[in-house]
């Protein structure tokens, strides 16, 4: 029940402000002014009418809800003469041309501004002071606004985070360092594979790995339909934050290691800037796709551009067809039926078999490049350690030219060949701290690519499409063409494939490899470790 409204000027409304949401849910900001305003209201026997608080709002805002909602009460009421009590004039405007603003528009709409703090006149004197104290919070605001920029710029300098949120981490407090990065499980672990699987080549596109993303349950979507905007993904791909590095450019602090720690190498970062650079691949169409698994992969033996695909409808049932579609190739427009392109397919592959006694040879290639490896290790670590050496000196070369000169441009393109050289700096002294060290023995690290090696028909036969492109990836190294007349051309395998086929002799002896070959072919076999621990195939259950 509303309080009886005295016919004189004693009504009044009371006008509250926080300038965040944090005040708001941890703090009594609001209630506590709210109490000495009504103290005041009760020492000047005002009758309150309404409350009007402002949460999450700047001082140096003009535009505040409540306020407005308060400028329309002031209108609506039939006595233009009305008081708006403030706790203090810091919670009305910290900025001068924002306070007199609203102090017309309060005037304007009947309001008389009061505070138990300050008394507001029309005389010059009381204008004066009106005008410091306004003056001093403009201050004050501008000042702790410099203060947290300096304390942010300097923890970023430091190496710690201060996003407000970052998907796939959250903040843990601290009692030494404050609030520190950590892995957020099980979100980490989801955006973990997407960004290796498209360093991989596991997708192909940013497109697909939205399409991932998104079909993990408990990785956060963007809308209730379940979506992810595919800026977010790119967003994402172009993060050092999560490589474990921090840099702000808005504060000019370059790229350097964080304090925390990062869901893929700083390698496989740069991998993904290159790849965002290159010219991207269309997605797998949604719709077709999966009845097509060789779309995009196989070309025309005519022209080379891929094979697109379709479907035509018969008397009785509906046909599959692949065909090629660019204009003024021979073969344009003439489709090959999905079975005889797919049926070959199949056959290639049971011709890219190694039979069982090839078996102990790719053991025997394996870890002869395993042996190379390890045994270039001390002198790889040499070479780096020289490589930094020099990075540094032509670093500090930079930085003495930079005080040098005074041309603004010079100072740019030196500045920026610096930060060049700080990234290969740090790519180096990341390749230099995991030089050479396995994580796994030759046997395990075998393991997976043996079982590749021995069952890629049956993993093609699965029907499964992302373990068909996975075959596709790590069978050839590259697209496939295909004539409508003659069939498929001699396929370019990857290395293990093609090594298989010319290191036997009559004897079936092994034919020693070169060092560059051997480093290539451990590279690749670390490679396809890598994508089937991500594919997570169930051999047993294939090969029933």
């Amino acid at each position: 029940m509303k309080p009886e409204i005295p016919p004189q000027t004693d009504r009044a409304v009371i006008y509250c402000r926080v300038s965040s949401i944090k005040q708001v849910e941890e703090g009594h900001g609001l209630d506590s002014q709210e109490v000495r305003c009504r103290e005041y209201a009760k020492r000047k026997d005002y009758a309150i009418l309404e409350v009007f608080a402002d949460k999450g709002v700047s001082g140096g805002d003009l535009d505040r809800p409540e306020m407005r909602n308060m400028l329309s009460f002031l209108l609506s009421q039939p006595d233009k003469n009305t008081a708006v009590i403030i706790d203090d004039l810091n919670r009305f405007s910290r900025d001068v041309r924002v306070h007199w603003q609203l102090r017309d528009l309060v005037k304007n709409a009947g309001g008389i501004l009061e505070s138990p703090t300050l008394k507001f006149g029309d005389t010059s004197d009381d204008k004066l002071i009106e005008n410091l104290l306004a003056s001093v919070s403009q201050h004050q605001r501008e000042k702790n606004g410099e203060q947290v920029n300096n304390r942010m710029r300097a923890r970023v300098m430091n190496g710690y985070a201060v996003v407000s949120r970052i998907i796939g981490y959250k903040y843990k407090q601290t009692s030494t360092e404050g609030k520190v990065l950590v892995r957020d499980e099980p979100i980490a672990s989801i955006l973990q594979q997407a960004l290796e699987g498209y360093t991989s080549g596991h997708f192909n596109s940013q497109t697909e790995v939205q399409r991932f993303l998104e079909s993990q349950p408990d990785f956060p979507k963007q809308n209730p339909q379940g979506g992810i905007r595919l800026w977010k993904i790119t967003q994402m791909l172009k993060q050092p934050l999560y490589a474990g590095y921090i840099q702000s450019k808005a504060w000019g602090v370059s790229l350097r290691p964080a304090r925390h720690e990062g869901l893929i190498s700083f390698e496989t970062y740069q991998k993904i800037q290159k790849r965002l650079k290159a010219t991207s691949l269309a997605p797998a169409r949604k719709d077709i796709a999966q009845d097509f698994p060789l779309r995009g992969f196989v070309t025309c033996g005519d022209c080379g551009k891929p094979f697109r695909s379709c479907r035509s409808k018969g008397e009785y049932k509906r046909y599959a067809y692949y065909l090629c579609h660019t204009k003024g190739c021979e073969s344009y427009g003439k489709s090959i039926a999905r079975d005889k392109v797919e049926g070959e397919f199949a056959d290639l592959l049971k011709d890219l078999q190694p039979s069982r006694g090839l078996f102990a040879l790719v053991k025997a290639l394996f870890t002869q490049a395993w042996n190379q490896r390890l045994s270039q290790a001390n002198e790889m670590r040499k070479a780096m350690r020289r490589d930094l050496l020099k990075l540094e000196k032509q670093i500090d070369g930079f930085l003495e030219k930079i005080v040098e000169t005074t041309n603004a441009r010079v100072v740019q393109a030196y500045e920026h060949k610096i930060d060049q050289l700080e990234r290969q700096k740090l790519l180096t002294s990341e390749k230099l701290e995991k030089s050479f060290k396995p994580q796994a023995k030759a046997s395990e690290m075998l393991e997976l690519s043996l079982r590749f090696l021995s069952s890629h028909c049956k993993i093609w036969t699965s029907g499964n499409i992302h373990l068909q492109k996975l075959v596709l990836r790590l069978a050839f190294s590259e697209r496939l063409a295909y004539h409508r007349n003659e069939g498929y051309r001699t396929p370019k395998t990857t290395l293990p494939f093609s090594v298989l086929g010319g290191i036997c002799t009559h004897e079936c002896k092994m034919v020693p490899l070169s060092r560059e070959t051997s480093n290539e072919l451990f590279e690749v076999f670390e490679d396809w470790d890598h994508q089937l621990r991500q594919a997570d195939i169930d051999f047993e259950e294939l090969l029933k």
